[in-house]
């Protein structure tokens, strides 16, 4: 029985203030995400948010969290172009993440950011024929 979803509005993930910098340079340079306001009564001097089609990005600034790095809990961003989605942060010297457990249908691999949030980047196969 549904409890009345009716879309998935943000994705948090977090980064220690040593990182907070390079995490946002990573979501809008490299990534390309546009920023957005954050409203009055957020933590407005810290993080950034960002809008990805109808779905936020709130990254927040979050000291003495656990080590990210080990993680496998990831967001998934679907890209046009796998191929050059790769290139792009090849060239941004983000390190690609090979696709260890591949899914019949989906062309992915993933990067973690500058606080260790693992990012799976995906590309349908069936839209990329």
């Amino acid at each position: 029985m549904s409890i009345g979803i009716t879309e998935l509005n943000h994705v948090n993930v977090t980064v220690p203030q040593s990182a907070e910098e390079a995490a946002k340079h990573f979501y809008n340079s490299v990534l390309g995400l546009k920023q957005i306001p954050k409203p009055e009564g957020s933590r407005v001097s810290v993080g950034a948010w960002y809008q990805l089609g109808g779905v936020q990005l709130h990254l927040s600034v979050e000291d003495g969290a656990g080590d990210n790095s080990i993680s496998t809990r990831h967001v998934c961003i679907m890209v046009e172009d796998l191929i050059r989605a790769e290139q792009r942060l090849r060239d941004a010297e983000v390190e690609i993440l090979p696709d260890e457990r591949p899914v019949r249908g989906w062309l992915r691999f993933y990067v973690r950011d500058p606080g260790g949030n693992l990012i799976e980047i995906a590309q349908n196969f069936a839209e990329s024929i």
